[in-house]
């Protein structure tokens, strides 16, 4: 297994393959800041949650660095992360529209996003992937761990390339993803 491409984004800073990318904001506007800057044709991102966009975004970076995107329908290609969150902040804001019972108001928009495999969804919905897709909560950012799953994962012979890593949110102000292409 060798690591291809690799994205780093944290509020603060984002670095692709090594470089970072000179950007103003911080925080979710970053994320914000990214997709206008450097995506900009997805109009599904505004409705996503914090740990969909930062998925979203270094994501499309990463697959920018690849090259060529044509989004072609793959088979061969996984996309695997892991956090110790979840998709606690988007629970959070699923239980405040129900929290009240005079004022029940389930939002099924926030309710999409409390399940962490969406953003896996959004990626292989994007670029038409038909791979394995996996997100596992784990206790910490354990790259041992992580390296033992993916190479689980290349055991399907189909599986040539994995889109993998960590991605995790606390809220629209923490948040951190290192995520990487690895290939067979």
């Amino acid at each position: 297994m060798m690591i291809q491409h690799r994205v780093y984004i944290s509020t603060v800073k984002t670095i692709v393959d090594g470089k970072a990318l000179e950007l103003t904001e911080k925080g979710s506007a970053l994320l914000t800041q990214i997709y206008r800057s450097h995506i900009g044709d997805y109009p599904k991102f505004f409705k996503m949650d914090t740990l969909c966009k930062l998925g979203f975004v270094a994501s499309e970076l990463l697959l920018n660095s690849e090259g060529d995107r044509n989004f072609e329908p793959r088979e061969d290609r996984a996309i695997i992360l892991f956090n110790r969150n979840a998709s606690l902040q988007a629970d959070t804001n699923y239980q405040s529209t129900i929290q009240d019972s005079e004022n029940f108001f389930p939002s099924p928009a926030a309710f999409v996003y409390t399940l962490p495999n969406i953003v896996t969804g959004e990626i292989a919905i994007r670029n038409k992937y038909f791979g394995e897709t996996s997100f596992i909560v784990i206790e910490e950012n354990d790259e041992k761990l992580m390296e033992q799953n993916l190479s689980v994962a290349f055991q399907d012979t189909d599986t040539k390339s994995i889109i993998g890593g960590w991605l995790d949110c606390t809220d629209e102000e923490h948040f951190e993803a290192n995520i990487f292409l690895m290939e067979k």
